[in-house]
């Protein structure tokens, strides 16, 4: 049987198609097969290690703020490097983050709950540094690879939609499945449910010897996936001619930041995902503590997760058609005034008395928030994409590995602060470390319902504000932007 012949484009290279988005995909899911344990080391440290809500807000801070300063450090480092690789400048850089996360995911579990606080503490910032650096070293050149793969404004919102499928598919996979195996009802002697006096509901334990089990064996799933993208993803724009700077001055890091702050689709794509980072995913904790002590289902937790993510599904067969319509902008601001809408109607479940029905409107809430989120989810790479090349335009400067990582600060930043917050409010609310989850009050669990609430309207209204108000490239500036770069680009060539 003849090999199917390969089609080439005009410089070519393989055309793009399928292999392309799915093994881009594929490189989303490698990457949160370690980032969707992000909430898990909350709910570790806070519940297992049984580490004070103060001191685990200051710890957080601290390694998120070393977080986001490793971002840029890296990128601009990955924008300088003009060295010759046999896989690529980039995918080189990927294979090295994604060796280092199969132990750095599972550094940051290491389950000691008897050692004394200092222990803990320094055990925390080893573990969740080196599992920075390696994630850093695997996503930054990953994300920054959507620009490289093609310069076809249409395949790029493609491509970000895989991305975001993958991204779904690899944070389910620990969200979902995690919960039925770290988590385990608590029974007396004789095999009786024991139950919180408090609460009314069954009393549940999390196991940390599980999380770090768990953690190991999603760093080897998540290299996989890793090599698979590594091998089959085709690079289309010459990755060494990236620069940093044009006419061949030294680079100037300091005045990319200022420019990056001048990019106006960067600031206000950057703040959509700080919202996103400040408000839902810093529900993460809340919302895990939420269903152990108030609705007594902690296991059940991921697949009511699900029911937000799984709307946004509906739109990837869309997105194209919506994109071509609408344009970008303008589709995913649409889509966030849904969320908008699912976020008050969470606002409403902690009123409810009968707990069932509550749960029924919390998830009628996430639902709507979900289904509001799947657009600007589906095309929210492409957004930064042509962030890259909006600076390209207005500053005559392509810095791919630069704008990307300051993307990367200000989102790592959010994730940081935001867990923060929310641990410090969870305190201040009356949730008590010593007492894990089997000894919290009733107002207690209650006020975790506001919390999670107050955080998904709050996220809804900043990703509304980002790229409703701030992000600029409407369609038909985009349709300007692109064909102004072309003929540059044209001009340059001849």
């Amino acid at each position: 049987m003849a090999k199917k012949e390969i089609k080439l484009d005009a410089n070519g290279h393989r055309k793009f198609g399928i292999w392309d988005k799915l093994a881009y995909a594929a490189g989303d899911v490698g990457c949160n097969m370690s980032f969707g344990l992000k909430g898990t080391v909350q709910t570790f440290w806070l519940i297992y290690m049984t580490m004070e809500t103060g001191l685990l807000s200051a710890l957080l801070l601290l390694v998120q703020i070393w977080d986001a300063i490793n971002d840029p450090i890296i990128g601009a480092m990955i924008d300088a490097d003009k060295r010759r690789y046999k896989m690529g400048k980039f995918k080189t850089y990927i294979f090295i983050g994604a060796l280092g996360l199969i132990i750095g995911g599972a550094a940051v579990f290491l389950p000691f709950p008897n050692a004394s606080k200092v222990v803990k503490a320094v055990l925390f910032i080893l573990g969740y540094v080196i599992w920075d650096a390696a994630y850093t070293m695997a996503n930054v050149p990953y994300g920054s690879m959507l620009s490289l793969v093609t310069d076809n404004p249409s395949e790029r919102a493609q491509l970000s939609t895989w991305r975001s499928i993958g991204s779904m598919v690899g944070n389910m996979l620990p969200s979902i499945i995690l919960p039925f195996l770290i988590w385990e009802n608590v029974v007396d002697e004789a095999g009786n449910p024991v139950i919180n006096e408090e609460t009314g509901k069954q009393v549940q334990t999390l196991l940390g010897d599980r999380v770090f089990i768990a953690a190991l064996i999603m760093g080897f799933i998540g290299f996989a996936f890793f090599m698979f993208m590594i091998k089959k993803i085709t690079i289309r724009v010459d990755e060494y001619s990236v620069k940093t700077n044009e006419g061949g001055e030294k680079f100037n890091f300091f005045g990319a930041i200022g420019n990056f702050m001048k990019n106006r689709p960067a600031v206000g794509a950057t703040l959509a995902a700080m919202g996103m980072f400040l408000g839902m995913q810093s529900a993460t904790t809340a919302t895990t503590v939420m269903f152990a002590t108030y609705f007594g289902k902690a296991q059940l937790s991921g697949v009511v997760m699900l029911v937000g993510f799984l709307p946004m599904f509906l739109f990837i067969p869309f997105i194209k058609k919506l994109v071509d319509k609408f344009g970008k902008k303008e589709a995913s601001v649409g889509g966030m005034l849904v969320s908008l809408v699912g976020a008050v109607i969470m606002l409403f479940f902690p009123l409810i008395t009968n707990v069932d029905v509550a749960l029924i409107v919390y998830m009628l809430g996430l639902v709507f928030f979900g289904v509001g989120m799947g657009v600007y989810t589906c095309v929210s790479w492409a957004l930064m994409a042509d962030a890259i090349d909006y600076a390209e335009w207005k500053f005559g400067k392509r810095e791919e590995g630069t704008v990307y990582a300051l993307h990367s600060f200000f989102r790592k930043l959010a994730q940081g602060v935001g867990p923060s917050i929310v641990l410090l409010l969870m305190g201040v609310l009356g949730y008590v470390s010593e007492l894990g989850t089997e000894g919290q009050s009733f107002q207690t669990s209650h006020n975790m319902c506001w919390l999670v609430a107050g955080l998904y309207l709050f996220s809804a209204i900043l990703q509304f504000v980002g790229i409703g108000v701030i992000f600029n490239l409407d369609k038909k500036t985009l349709a300007k932007m692109n064909d102004e770069l072309a003929a540059r680009h044209s001009a340059e060539e001849k």
